[in-house]
């Protein structure tokens, strides 16, 4: 018979048993909730938006100037046509960075769809990082074809790719550094509540798993409960009350005292999840509504529920937190002409609508958000689609931003430069270690903390990005 794994366990029975749940709850202990909780002034957060699929770089940031744009728009004939004027070159937003001497004769433009991103760029409120993706080390053209360089593992590959972005390694990697970040906090600070340090409104939790954190896991109508106690807790009948009691009871792992490892470990995620579900769900229904309409669409909906999230920090108990929310449908192989401006015009008014949010919150300054994603594509077409690419352009969005920069790099749209691994596929420019250590010193990790987090940082130039 094979031996049962505790651990495979917890998880399949945490997921099946209590999908209420947060594995976050674990090993936390809950702090105990007061609605009283003091004003917190020394409050920052991250917020992860991951575009799940690899994000199309060469549509995000378009060549301007005539010469580019017209080697660009030879390439991409078959993707500008079907879209008609919307990318059309008269019709596209020009960017004027404050850093434009960098690039000499090259301007860039975002696309319609990004109109409100643009803004927040043209304001000082957001800014473009090019070419970033995984390295282990500096690699050009040459030592990628050489093979004369040590490589991320399993390029190009959607499951692997969205790990490492995440993790630094391949699936299978059991620590975000989202979640690392959120362990700095917890040691620098053991008041915080663990519990609600990390929350993901996304399947996908890698990000914010650390070694004490633990993603706690939202819906779009937040936290979750349980029906049969929903359903009997308000009832006036005297029969249900008592069920209702018992119910709980067994929810709480209040009659369930056992010798048995594995079944007290699963009663004690019970009794914590309900918990924290409680207390979550308690915070939020004594908290202000947020004021800022936000749009329909599944990113839009998930960046309402962090920005609840965020409104209900004092009664939560943290001054420190990361968040995860993710979309999918990124893979444009086919169609892309159609579907991926739908695509970016969500990324657009959500993350606009969240950082209206913020400001009505009086936190512009103290939550910072950044996109990621599996990769970038190709810059050749395949047909009416593009192909897994590596490097991708980001932005980072929030008033401590040092904003109206495009900072990277972007390659030109062209082959067999330094930065092309074949197909316009770029070689990244800048490292997801120096993409994010970055918005951890603004998080208030330090130097130590930072190289613990990102072991192969030692590899690249120290010389820091400054975008925040």
């Amino acid at each position: 018979m094979k031996k049962l794994d505790r651990r495979k366990f917890l998880k399949a029975t945490s997921a099946s048993a209590l999908s209420l749940a947060s594995l976050s709850t674990v090993t936390s202990t809950l702090t105990s909730f007061s609605a009283s909780a003091q004003e917190n002034d020394d409050y920052k957060a991250l917020v992860c938006v991951f575009l799940f699929g690899g994000l199309d770089n060469h549509e995000v940031v378009l060549p301007y100037d005539e010469e580019n744009w017209q080697a660009y728009a030879a390439i991409r004939e078959s993707l500008l046509s079907p879209q008609g004027a919307n990318r059309e070159r008269e019709n596209l937003l020009p960017l004027f960075p404050l850093n434009q001497s960098t690039f000499g004769a090259r301007e860039f433009a975002l696309p319609p769809e990004l109109s409100r991103i643009k803004k927040l760029f043209d304001e000082g409120n957001a800014a473009i990082i090019g070419n970033v993706g995984p390295l282990i080390r500096p690699t050009d053209r040459k030592s990628f074809e050489e093979n004369s360089v040590l490589l991320p593992p399993r390029l190009f590959s959607h499951n692997d790719q969205q790990s490492v972005w995440q993790a630094n390694a391949p699936e299978g990697a059991q620590f975000g550094w989202g979640g690392l970040f959120a362990d700095a906090a917890i040691a620098q600070n053991p008041a915080q509540s663990v519990d609600f340090s990390t929350i993901s409104s996304s399947s996908d939790a890698l990000f914010l798993t650390g070694t004490l954190a633990r993603p706690y896991q939202i819906s779009t109508d937040g936290a979750a409960s349980i029906q049969l106690l929903k359903r009997f807790e308000n009832s006036e009948d005297t029969f249900d009350q008592r069920l209702y009691q018992q119910l709980r009871a067994h929810f709480s792992g209040e009659i369930n005292e056992t010798s048995h490892l594995i079944t007290q470990d699963v009663i004690n995620l019970m009794q914590n999840s309900l918990a924290a579900n409680e207390k979550y769900n308690r915070s939020k229904n004594e908290s202000e509504p947020l004021t800022t309409s936000f749009p329909a669409s599944p990113l839009g909906q998930q960046l309402r529920v962090i920005a609840e999230s965020i409104s209900m920090r004092n009664n939560l108990n943290v001054n420190r937190q990361v968040f995860f929310v993710g979309i999918g449908n990124f893979d444009t192989h086919s169609d892309q002409a159609s579907n991926l401006p739908k695509l970016l015009e969500q990324v657009d008014e959500s993350i606009d609508a969240f950082y209206r949010s913020m400001q009505s919150l009086g936190l512009g300054s103290d939550v910072t958000l950044f996109t990621a994603s599996d990769f970038g594509r190709t810059l050749t077409v395949n047909g009416d689609g593009t192909d897994h690419g590596w490097g991708g352009h980001h932005f980072v969005v929030g008033d401590a931003v040092i904003g109206q920069q495009i900072l990277g790099d972007i390659p030109p749209p062209a082959f067999e430069h330094d930065k092309d691994a074949g197909n316009g596929r770029l070689i990244p420019s800048v490292s997801i270690e120096q993409f994010a250590s970055p918005l951890g010193r603004w998080f208030g990790l330090s130097e130590e903390e930072i190289a613990n987090t990102f072991p192969n940082l030692e590899n690249f130039q120290t010389n820091e990005l400054r975008f925040i």
